[in-house]
């Protein structure tokens, strides 16, 4: 009940704080990511993420200066650059280290998955920036979205610390009344959420919050059916878990 009272709250304060931007374009951007320079397995996991439903929910338009904060294999980086076009600029950024993982068991590496959709799908709007955020070398107020797609547990089960300090470096990037797109996977009290890599929406909420954003929650990417007390790897979820959204505004 209590989180039930803070999502109400949080899209109170989301009509007030939040103006109306242009629409994106979701046809057309579903069309230009369902061509085959696309990597085959990336279109398996679009009915679980809900891409450009995400997207157009955060805000998204062409034109825009967005970060891709470890963008890993790049599955966001390639809809970003499609989705902000020639006019826009898709920053990649990933660590040497998380590079070298594989990339979803394909035998490869996530910097050649990354490499190849960047080659394979002629992506001219995108710049790789390997080395962690805070060596990042990206102007402050210079970015018009961020976007951190299921990582944030991983900074904050070991050290709540840690990901309050990334959440602020993010923020002195990011223009007054930009957006930080946030999706991740939704661990319940008295799990072990570190090791299931998962965690709470009130923890991200507060976190966000706390760093001095204005959040607003979605509901889009609730998957009920989710057993919370498996990990995200677990085969038997097949990778489709209860996630949370939330839009975070830096103010202006």
């Amino acid at each position: 009940m209590k989180f039930l009272l803070k999502a109400h709250s949080l899209l109170l304060v989301s009509l007030l704080f939040f103006p109306a931007a242009s629409a994106l374009d979701k046809a057309a951007l579903r069309r230009a990511i369902a061509g085959p320079d696309r990597e085959v397995t990336d279109f398996a996991r679009d009915e679980a993420r809900k891409p450009v439903e995400v997207l157009d929910y955060l805000g998204l338009e062409a034109g825009m200066t967005v970060l891709d904060l470890y963008a890993a294999g790049g599955y966001y980086t390639f809809i970003l650059s499609k989705a902000v076009g020639n006019d826009g600029v898709v920053y990649a950024q990933n660590t040497p280290r998380g590079l070298r993982f594989e990339e979803d068991r394909q035998n490869i590496s996530q910097g050649e998955a990354l490499n190849a959709k960047i080659e394979q799908g002629k992506l001219s709007n995108v710049t790789q920036i390997v080395r962690p955020l805070r060596e990042i070398a990206l102007p402050e107020n210079s970015l018009d979205m961020v976007l951190l797609a299921q990582t944030l547990h991983d900074y904050y089960n070991p050290n709540p610390q840690r990901a309050l300090e990334m959440l602020l470096q993010i923020k002195a990037l990011v223009k007054p009344g930009g957006i930080v797109g946030i999706t991740d996977h939704i661990g319940v009290p008295d799990r072990d959420n570190r090791a299931l890599h998962r965690m709470q929406t009130q923890q991200a909420v507060e976190l966000a919050e706390q760093a001095g954003f204005i959040v607003e929650y979605s509901e889009l990417l609730r998957v009920p059916s989710d057993d919370h007390s498996r990990a995200i790897f677990d085969p038997r979820l097949n990778r489709n878990t209860d996630r949370f959204l939330l839009k975070l505004q830096k103010p202006r």
